[in-house]
């Protein structure tokens, strides 16, 4: 199916990312993020973690020019919200509370992944062409040809924020926790740059894990034994079962990803007595470590904040990445010096009385988090430039 655009632009759908030739999406997407790898698409795709069944049906979008392909996206037709970490299930309920459908919706976004970077991978040229009441017309248009009611672009970068921006656009803000090196040359740098009751709190947390006769081991990408990433598996199935939830991602997900990403992948599990007790997989980008999937069998005091956060934060120094996108979720990471962001997304609701509540919703909300952003920035435990 197409759409017609400026200047002969039209969009377009494939339902895997087979479809779409390799050195294309390469050539519009890098090879720096590891949520944009082709080969990553191709994992989630194989191992049947995005599918009709799971209700992550691939449709790709592929814009056009002139026959000649000058823009991609990854993009799924959804018959429900799990695994997008913007939530609209108070949308979804008050369509069926007045007898209309929700689902499917089409969903621009990364898989299970509430990290934000480029979604439009688009060809410069065609970028400074577009508008935003152009993008906003395809998307539309693409989702009534689809049969969808509504479209979500999740978690855009800056360059395509400018793109999706303008006054009657659906606009949602959230707000998350993310750690960056201030020219920190190791922990105890970063330590410092902290309040001091901060710091002394640190340090008592990562003295009674030790004390727990807890240590930690890494492991990188191909280097990887078979019965680590088992172990690790088991307790990422643990951190969603307790919720009484199925994981979203099997185990062969996290075997194709060690075969074909391997320099993107870190591992760090937590040994007690000669046993693995607990997990964390980290993905490595250019400049960024995003910490994705944690899991451990017992509690043990404070060892999620070591193995994901302290543990993150080594491994990014010695990484040398100035940053740490630690995903959804977080006042408690807060306190250990991560600091407030403010993510994005767009939205395009095809019912017009829906739409108008919507954006009504929209905005009361971001009155919400821009307060809520505000008051976390004022509580962050780093020192005043004057000495404690």
């Amino acid at each position: 199916m197409s759409e017609p655009g400026p200047a002969t632009l039209t969009l377009e759908t494939c339902t895997s990312i087979n479809d779409i030739p390799a050195p294309e999406w390469e050539r519009l997407a890098g090879h720096s993020n590891p949520f944009l790898r082709y080969e990553f698409f191709q994992a989630l795709e194989a191992s049947g973690c995005t599918s009709p069944e799971t209700g992550w049906s691939p449709r790709h979008l592929v814009f056009r020019k002139a026959g000649r392909i000058v823009g991609l996206a990854p993009a799924f037709l959804k018959s429900h919200s799990m695994g997008e970490y913007v939530f609209d299930w108070a949308w979804a309920d008050a369509y069926q509370r007045h007898g209309l459908a929700y689902y499917p919706k089409l969903l621009i976004a990364i898989p299970f992944t509430p990290s934000s970077g480029p979604r439009l991978l688009l060809d410069p040229d065609i970028r400074q062409q577009l508008v935003p009441e152009q993008v906003h017309h395809l998307l539309d248009r693409l989702t009534d040809e689809l049969g969808a009611h509504s479209w979500h672009l999740l978690f855009p970068g800056k360059e395509d924020q400018e793109l999706l921006q303008h006054e009657q656009a659906l606009h949602r803000i959230g707000c998350q926790f993310h750690w960056h090196n201030h020219d920190y040359r190791n922990f105890e740098d970063f330590l410092a740059a902290l309040t001091s009751r901060k710091r002394k709190s640190i340090r008592k947390e990562r003295r009674q894990v030790a004390d727990q006769r807890i240590s930690f081991t890494r492991f990188h990408g191909r280097d990887i034994p078979e019965h680590v990433l088992s172990a690790f598996y088991v307790f990422y199935q643990a951190t969603y079962l307790k919720r009484g939830q199925r994981p979203y991602l099997n185990k062969r997900f996290f075997e194709l990803l060690l075969e074909q990403l391997p320099e993107h992948v870190h591992l760090v599990m937590a040994v007690r007595e000669g046993e693995m007790i607990a997990g964390a997989l980290f993905l490595a980008g250019k400049t960024t470590l995003y910490g994705r999937y944690w899991g451990c069998l017992d509690e043990y005091n404070h060892l999620h904040f070591e193995t994901c956060y302290y543990q993150g934060i080594e491994l990014a120094m010695d990484l040398g990445l100035s940053h740490i996108d630690a995903g959804a979720q977080g006042e408690h990471k807060l306190v250990r010096g991560f600091e407030p962001v403010i993510t994005h997304s767009w939205h395009g609701v095809l019912h017009p009385g829906f739409r108008e509540a919507i954006e009504n919703f929209t905005r009361e909300e971001a009155d919400h988090v821009r307060a809520y952003f505000s008051d976390a920035e004022s509580a962050l435990p780093f020192r005043q430039q004057t000495p404690d």
